[in-house]
């Protein structure tokens, strides 16, 4: 019952031939240093023995541009369909994984998987984040920032997906202090 999440498209295979593509919500960071992160699959999942094989993967943010891509990818089993085609999403060659990233996608995050953790209908793949692609068109030039307004990245609910909203203050703004001048003007 913890949502929203994510939802991400996640790109594996060691090469174009067995590439794939699939969708997962289960999903986030679990370390800021050393940089890690997880990804839950269902071991059934075709793109399960790949991961488990070459023990890389790329998680790829999702947007509402890819909102329709992200849903067929999820429900269509890389088995019958090479998805990246049937979707007409562009695999581009990754840094360091040999796994490709999704062009389309403002964020490829480079994973090379740490541990496997069974943990019942999913197997948790907990993975050191080896290397971050981010699309330059989603950085402020002033403040150097990614701007997750203009990139327009969904979520998962319940079974929907929604696009997230908009910018309601900055990490700390509930306990700042307020600056002098704006508790003089309210003295006046």
């Amino acid at each position: 019952m913890i949502y929203p999440l994510p939802a991400v498209l996640v790109s594996c295979g060691a090469t174009p031939e067995e590439y794939n593509l699939f969708t997962v919500a289960w999903t986030g960071t679990v370390c800021t240093n050393p940089p890690m992160c997880y990804i839950s699959v269902r071991p059934e999942r075709h793109s399960y023995d790949i991961i488990k094989r070459t023990g890389e993967f790329v998680i790829n943010l999702t947007t509402v541009e890819l909102a329709r891509a992200t849903d067929w990818c999820g429900v269509r089993s890389g088995r019958d369909y090479n998805k990246f085609e049937q979707m007409g999403i562009v695999a581009a060659e990754a840094q360091v994984v040999a796994a490709p990233i999704v062009e389309a996608s403002p964020i490829s995050i480079e994973c090379r998987v740490k541990q496997i953790i069974p943990l019942g209908s999913h197997d948790m793949f907990l993975a050191d984040v080896v290397n971050v692609l981010v699309d330059e068109e989603y950085i402020d030039p002033e403040t150097g920032k990614f701007d997750l307004q203009r990139a327009r990245p969904i979520a998962y609910s319940h079974g929907e997906y929604f696009e997230l909203g908009k910018f309601i203050g900055h990490f700390g703004w509930s306990v700042r202090k307020k600056s002098s001048a704006k508790k003089s003007k309210k003295k006046k």
